[in-house]
C-alpha cells in the first residue's frame, strides 16, 4: 500500500468519525471540530485521489466536502469577529 493509499483511508476514517459523531448527537455538526475535522479527511482523500489513482467523480465529491467544511468554517471566523 503507498503512502497515499494510506492517507486516503486514514481520510475516510476521519470522515467517518465525524459523521458518526454528529448522527449520534456527540458532536456539533456547525462546530468547529466537526468541520476542522471533515476538511482534513477530505484534503486527506483529494491528496489520495490527485497523487495515486484519479478519479473525477470521487475528486469533485471530496472537493465540494472540503469546500464547504471551508465554508462552514470561515462563517464561525467571522461570527467570532462580531
Amino acid at each position: 500500500m503507498s503512502w497515499q493509499d494510506a492517507g486516503g483511508l486514514v481520510g475516510v476514517f476521519i470522515i467517518l468519525i465525524a459523521y458518526a459523531g454528529a448522527a449520534l448527537g456527540r458532536v456539533d455538526p456547525k462546530g468547529v471540530a466537526s468541520l476542522a475535522t471533515n476538511l482534513i479527511g477530505a484534503g486527506l482523500i483529494l491528496v489520495s485521489l490527485l497523487t495515486a489513482s484519479f478519479n473525477l467523480s470521487a475528486t469533485a465529491m471530496e472537493g465540494a466536502w472540503a469546500l464547504v467544511s471551508l465554508a462552514g468554517l470561515i462563517r464561525l471566523a467571522l461570527k467570532r469577529r462580531r
